[in-house]
């Protein structure tokens, strides 16, 4: 059975490599497998109804996988309402309080981590592969 897992990433700079997880998991010459938990792109610019529609997500998976890309610490411009310095930081935030597992992996290992995430016990993939994401997975 897949496992239910919910993805954070920034979407406006790193969405292909959530569209490549779909793929993946839609390709029968891959065992990369997962329930996709994530959130299909909002439109709302209300932050509250954004926060509750990830909110949902996040507490119906069992796993967040954290697509750490160049932004992924960045401030946001509406970070005080959000609560957190962004959407990433706030989706750690609640995946932990959900007591979802947590994989992380860095499209490039200078990309900074999420500020949420540090000291929370992540299963880390070494790089941006189907192996190396599966490896971290299963660790959890």
């Amino acid at each position: 059975m897949a496992k239910k897992i919910f993805v954070s990433f920034d979407y406006e700079n790193d969405k292909r490599y959530k569209f490549l997880l779909e793929a993946w998991n839609e390709n029968d010459q891959f065992d990369f497998t997962f329930d996709d938990h994530s959130s299909k792109e909002i439109n709302s610019n209300e932050i509250a109804r954004v926060k509750a529609a990830l909110t949902r997500k996040i507490n119906s998976a069992e796993i967040t996988l954290i697509i750490i890309g160049k932004e992924a610490n960045k401030n946001h411009p509406d970070s005080n309402e959000i609560g957190y310095k962004n959407w990433i930081n706030f989706e750690v935030a609640k995946s932990i309080e959900a007591k979802n597992s947590l994989v992380a992996v860095k499209i490039n290992s200078n990309y900074e981590s999420p500020e949420e995430l540090l000291g929370e016990g992540a299963s880390w993939a070494s790089s941006f592969t189907e192996d190396n994401i599966i490896d971290a997975l299963n660790k959890i």
